[in-house]
């Protein structure tokens, strides 16, 4: 993939989406992103964390979720191996995501790793292209925005959140909850991705009362097995349904 920040064309005709594109497509959702670093920021002073741990945290870790069931078990009064331990099991979503943008990222291995750490699930969802691809430089832009939108937000999370009271008051957490459903909204198209996106929600709510934390997102992505299933059997077909009708006989 070569798209580049000017808007080139592929061999289709095609513009390709580029850097400028990626930001543009995640700046609504930048906002919310800063609103739960508001939040979290908020969380960790509370937990004891102070004002500097919450932002290098944020800075050195970028993983939302994560960091937040880390700081509500201290918080908690929960151990460090806990908060680890959750932290750990709520980012191994990012295994399989990993894996699928890996084959895009092109460069030298320093190149890959650096922006394999804007590969969140925000960016993985802007810069899906449709079967299996991925344009590494939306993927960069739309990361760059929300990486600044969620450590500006920590900072002021943890510097200014003893003048903000509750964030629950303020309707910050529901920010996050709210992000993932707008980015869920425009991948479930057919019949098979509802399918799978219900699977996935029920398995969830299924182990929530019964596991630690990151257990049943980690098991809701057994529903994934739905769309390999059905893209092996359906697969031949939807290219062909894409590619439209075949030409009929030359006369």
């Amino acid at each position: 993939m070569t798209g580049t920040s000017s808007g080139a064309s592929d061999n289709d005709g095609r513009r390709q989406r580029g850097h400028r594109d990626g930001a543009r497509a995640v700046a609504p959702l930048a906002v919310a992103v800063a609103g739960f670093g508001v939040s979290f920021g908020v969380l960790a002073r509370s937990a004891g964390m102070g004002v500097v741990a919450p932002s290098v945290m944020s800075a050195t870790t970028f993983a939302g979720s994560a960091q937040f069931a880390a700081a509500a078990i201290l918080g908690a009064g929960g151990g460090v191996a806990a908060a680890v331990t959750a932290a750990v099991l709520l980012n191994a979503r990012y295994a399989p995501i990993g894996v699928s943008v890996a084959p895009w990222l092109s460069g030298s291995r320093w190149s890959r790793f650096l922006r394999a750490q804007l590969v969140v699930d925000e960016t993985w969802a802007v810069a899906a292209e449709g079967e299996g691809r991925f344009n590494p430089q939306v993927l960069v832009g739309a990361g760059l925005i929300l990486y600044v939108a969620w450590v500006v937000g920590t900072v002021l999370g943890s510097a200014f959140g003893r003048f903000l009271g509750d964030p629950a008051k303020l309707g910050l957490d529901a920010a996050f909850p709210a992000l993932f459903l707008a980015l869920l909204v425009p991948q479930v198209r057919t019949r098979l991705d509802r399918s799978a996106a219900v699977l996935g929600a029920a398995i969830a709510l299924a182990l929530i009362p019964f596991t630690p934390p990151g257990v049943p997102i980690v098991a809701a992505g057994a529903a994934c097995l739905l769309g390999l299933a059905g893209g092996a059997r359906h697969g031949p077909r939807r290219e062909r349904e894409d590619s439209g009708p075949e030409p009929g006989p030359i006369r």
